[in-house]
């Protein structure tokens, strides 16, 4: 049984997913700006500005986690799971994800945030 409320469990979570997300975004636009697209810049532009707004988020979720007193990470990891340490007001606990869970998780996070910045024709 976990001590951490659900909450703050979410933030730690963001916390997991986030970083991720960055990393997904800056291998793509390092591989569209190699790509032989006729029109790379709104491919790049969107990634860029995807990127940003994830940042902006990541360092929102990680000053909340400092004012909280939490802390995360990775402890080990092998083919079907990563073990991830919560480290919250001074308890510690250990948590299994699933690796293709934590994939459809930031699959999702990418979803959103491809969708989130779309921009409507003025």
């Amino acid at each position: 049984m976990t001590r951490i409320p659900e909450e703050d469990r979410d933030l730690i979570e963001k916390a997991m997913y986030l970083p991720m997300v960055v990393v997904i975004l800056e291998k793509d636009f390092k591989v569209i700006e190699k790509a032989p697209f006729k029109l790379r810049q709104p491919y790049l532009d969107l990634v860029d500005e995807t990127l940003r707004a994830v940042q902006r988020d990541l360092k929102g979720v990680k000053d909340q986690m400092r004012k909280k007193q939490m802390k995360v990470q990775q402890t080990s990891h092998d083919e079907s799971f990563t073990q991830f340490s919560f480290i919250w007001k001074g308890y510690e606990e250990k948590h299994n994800y699933f690796n293709p869970a934590i994939r459809n998780r930031v699959e999702a996070l990418l979803n959103y945030y491809l969708k989130k910045i779309k921009t409507p024709l003025t």
